[in-house]
């Protein structure tokens, strides 16, 4: 216990306390010049129920897991089970390049992308000169549908080398002679990644997308610097509409229920991916 208190005394002071903060603020009318809390009930959270931003920007949420969980954490599995068994040249550069991303500013990777992005950006120049088109204009970011898919573009291209080295580390712990007992068996590629590889990897997956859940919901500064949340919020997340709410318009008590819905929705989705894996596990796959 005397090695955990200092631990546990950081994590309160830092973690616990401005989260039982926030829940306490999110039933309250914050006057931030007369420092006065008036007791509100649940009106900030019907507040936000009513308001269509905020379900646009749920969706758009959901969207990010999708592309973390799906998108992410399988192309980074299936990148580092290729350097893991030196399927590419120049395995080293490789696996730079697919890092380097992860260490880069992301206001600087989304004021890049945003740049590309732009009406007069690369993407729309090379798409002219592709279709030989020269009046061809990027309407994608101005589409409530559509405009997320870039970004998701975007999120694959920034974070998945992060679950490359994750992956690589642990692939390096399994025993050899177990793939080179497959082999000799006859298992071709394909059968010892699903059957070996990934049962072996059950526990760093859940690692994985719980960390991608969290991340999801707590993305910010990559949109803030891309869109904005713009044009219109078609590209807002929670994070994005938390921050209008509060930092904005100065409404402390919305923005603390926006908070309280993401430490909610955070803890549900954590709950679900365990008890995927224990019923994956169950049924013996």
């Amino acid at each position: 216990m005397i090695f955990i208190l200092p631990a546990l005394a950081v994590y309160l002071l830092i973690v616990a306390y401005p989260i039982i903060s926030s829940f306490r603020l999110s039933f309250t009318d914050f006057n931030i010049y007369k420092n006065l809390a008036i007791w509100t009930g649940l009106a900030n959270y019907i507040k936000i129920f009513k308001d269509p931003i905020f379900w646009l920007s749920m969706r758009n949420n959901f969207i990010v897991i999708f592309v973390s969980i799906f998108g992410q954490i399988p192309l980074g599995l299936g990148l580092a089970y290729l350097l893991y068994r030196k399927l590419v040249k120049h395995s080293g550069f490789f696996q730079a390049m697919v890092f380097l991303p992860t260490v880069i500013s992301t206001i600087i990777i989304g004021i890049l992308w945003s740049k590309i992005f732009s009406p007069i950006g690369i993407y729309p120049r090379i798409i002219q000169a592709i279709t030989n088109n020269p009046d061809y204009t990027m309407t994608i970011m101005n589409s409530k549908q559509l405009a997320m898919i870039p970004i998701g573009f975007v999120l694959l291209w920034v974070y998945t080398g992060t679950y490359v080295i994750i992956f690589l580390a642990n692939l390096q712990n399994i025993d050899p002679n177990i793939i080179e007992a497959a082999q000799i068996d006859g298992a071709a590629d394909g059968q010892i990644f699903i059957k070996i590889i990934v049962p072996q990897l059950y526990g760093v997956i859940v690692l994985t997308s719980i960390l991608a859940i969290s991340g999801s919901l707590k993305s910010f500064d990559l949109l803030f610097a891309m869109t904005g949340g713009g044009p219109a919020h078609y590209t807002s997340l929670l994070a994005l509409y938390m921050y209008e709410k509060a930092f904005i318009l100065y409404d402390y008590g919305v923005g603390a229920a926006v908070s309280t819905i993401m430490v909610i929705l955070s803890i549900i989705l954590v709950i679900l991916v365990r008890f995927v894996r224990r019923k994956v596990e169950a049924m013996g796959v």
